[in-house]
């Protein structure tokens, strides 16, 4: 499945957030992948993020990283940085394909 998210940094937070993400923990990042995220990008506009991940499933993604101690202090490190950790609220972050110019198909 594909997962969007959109994220929002604190006014002057973009050096250091970025910087962050050139150090992400070797760790966290074989933590993810073992949870079943085979991609995760982030592209930054101002101070707007916006997340795509690919995983099997994103709430087993969640629950596997929730209690790890790398995650946890990694969330908390990021919490520093952001002004709206993501919009998930409502449990619908799925992003089917509507179009792709690759494969020219439209699966809406």
């Amino acid at each position: 499945m594909r997962i969007a998210l959109h994220t929002k940094l604190k006014p002057g937070a973009e050096a250091d957030y970025e910087a962050a993400h050139r150090q992400v923990p070797a760790e966290l990042v074989a933590a993810i992948r073992a949870a079943g995220a085979t991609d995760w990008t982030i592209w930054r506009s101002g101070l707007n993020l916006f997340h795509v991940i690919d995983c099997e499933s994103y709430d087993k993604l969640l629950g596997e990283l929730a209690g790890l101690p790398v995650n946890i202090e990694w969330q908390r490190y990021m919490g520093a940085f952001l002004a709206v950790p993501h919009d998930y609220s409502d449990g619908n972050a799925e992003l089917p394909v509507v179009w792709d110019l690759a494969g020219e198909r439209g699966d809406a």
